[in-house]
């Protein structure tokens, strides 16, 4: 069986002297970012966009709850060892009227029923697993993501984030849904916000959208770094370089300087219709961010991903510096 990362993980309690980390986005790159963020921090907040429509997610917001997949996936993250429940959460069914269905994503559900609120269920979730960590929603209400792609108003997580083309315009629906204030607790507390890696529109800048939460973001004491993503993502950001990942963050969200880019420079095996994403320091600079430069690639993943351990390192030698 292959090793999951570079450099084998041991089982790990936070610091209780480390930092206040936050991670700001939704998906897969999201766990990554927080498996990272775990070898130093003292504290973890993962901030989750409520913005999915794909899939179970999808499907349960017809109970009025915000889609649960993002949320689930970062509290298996932050579960330090399987166990029964971090089995049940992650556990998919085939077939019958629950087909696809995560379990997890089911049980949350009825959390939300239970408490009457679905940042209540999330707490809930995270104290049965065991988290390290507080998983909080940026909304205790579903939204809905648009964006205009050349010109033409597209609707819905998934149909953004397929769409090939110049995203012009970017909103949630209904406009006026607040960030919970558990969300900006979190972010006026922290010492560090970790950005990415991930979706840059549907994740990252979905999160982002929430009336408050930017604003909160650029008026904390804490530091700015965004994790650029190892290659383009066919769709949202095909043919985006790192300067232009930064140029959408100002545009769309209001998200600058200063901060840090942390960017692979380590080889890649880029898919067919991909590219490598990169920064120059000239890019970086008319934002105000710094680039950091580090082999973050984990040589035994499938598709390009990031090795926990290596961006852990590079993410507590910025804050540290």
């Amino acid at each position: 069986m292959k090793p999951q990362t570079d450099t084998a993980l041991e089982p790990l309690l936070l610091d209780p002297n480390g930092p206040s980390v936050v991670a700001v986005g939704g998906g897969h790159g999201q766990a990554a970012a927080l498996e990272a963020i775990q070898s130093y921090a003292g504290r973890i907040g993962c901030l989750v966009t409520v913005a999915d429509d794909g899939g179970s997610s999808g499907r349960l917001t017809s109970l009025g709850i915000p889609p649960p997949g993002d949320v689930r996936r970062c509290l298996l993250a932050l579960t330090p060892e399987p166990t029964l429940w971090s089995e049940l959460f992650a556990h998919r069914f085939e077939g019958a009227d629950v087909d696809d269905h995560s379990l997890g994503n089911l049980i949350l559900a009825g959390l939300t029923d239970l408490f009457g609120d679905f940042s209540s269920a999330v707490s809930t979730a995270g104290r049965m697993l065991g988290a390290l960590g507080e998983v909080i929603p940026v909304s205790n209400e579903p939204v809905t993501l648009s964006a205009v792609v050349d010109g033409q108003r597209i609707t819905g997580q998934v149909a953004v984030a397929l769409s090939r083309g110049h995203i012009s315009e970017l909103s949630l629906e209904p406009e006026d849904v607040l960030a919970t204030r558990q969300a900006l607790a979190a972010v006026s507390q922290a010492d560090q916000i970790v950005f990415g890696p991930g979706s840059l529109y549907t994740s990252v800048m979905a999160a982002l959208k929430v009336q408050m939460l930017a604003p909160a973001v650029m008026d904390a004491r804490a530091q700015r770094v965004l994790v650029l993503n190892l290659i383009s993502q066919d769709g949202e950001t095909l043919g985006m370089q790192g300067g232009d990942h930064l140029d959408a963050l100002a545009e769309h969200v209001g998200i600058t300087g200063p901060g840090v880019v942390i960017v692979n420079d380590g080889p890649v095996d880029v898919p067919d219709g991909h590219e490598q994403v990169g920064i120059t320091k000239d890019d970086a600079a008319r934002h105000g961010w710094d680039v950091v430069s580090a082999d973050l690639v984990d040589r035994w993943a499938e598709w390009p991903a990031h090795d926990p351990i290596k961006l852990g390192s590079v993410l507590e030698e910025v804050l540290d510096a």
